[in-house]
């Protein structure tokens, strides 16, 4: 990368850097605290589809995987992973045809985690929350076009790794 990208590049690393350190300041948080998004999950209904899949926490990493299709076609697909970095959890995507971004943790509750990246294009924050009757809340919140947008996406736990 050089020019302009590297330098964008380069703040967003410091930001990163800064966040996490302020997180790790004021808490240390441990990727065991997200076991209940462990597991196969896909959308409540309707097209597209969203599944989404993510590993038990194990050596401070959680990988995950997700996939969108749409008429019976794959549309999307993004590789994913949470890891534990200086004390706080880091959320990291590599969606289909886009750049590899980090979102640093600024909440970690029993039931929600929310990352951000506000220096990231969109979206900037990333919400998974785990709601009282078992199903997943998503959501992708940032700015497009020069206003705040956000995008849920309800899902419900999926059988994993067997055939349909």
């Amino acid at each position: 990368m050089t020019g302009r990208g590297a330098r964008v590049g380069v703040v967003a690393g410091f930001v990163l850097a800064a966040t996490l350190a302020a997180a790790a300041e004021n808490q240390k948080v441990s990727i065991e605290e997200l076991s209940w998004l462990a597991g196969c999950w896909e959308s409540a209904g309707g097209e597209p589809r969203v599944d989404e899949q993510w590993m038990t926490p194990r050596g401070g990493l959680m990988l995950g995987m997700g996939r969108t299709v749409k008429g019976g076609v794959a549309t999307q697909f993004e590789q994913m992973r949470i890891r534990e970095q200086e004390g706080s959890l880091v959320f990291t995507s590599k969606p289909s045809g886009q750049e590899e971004a980090s979102f640093a943790a600024i909440e970690v509750t029993s039931s929600r985690v929310v990352f951000e990246n506000k220096t990231h294009d969109f979206p900037r924050r990333i919400i998974y929350r785990r709601n009282d009757d078992g199903t997943l809340a998503a959501r992708i919140e940032g700015e497009k076009a020069g206003k705040i947008a956000g995008f849920d996406f309800p899902m419900r736990r999926a059988a994993c790794g067997g055939s349909r």
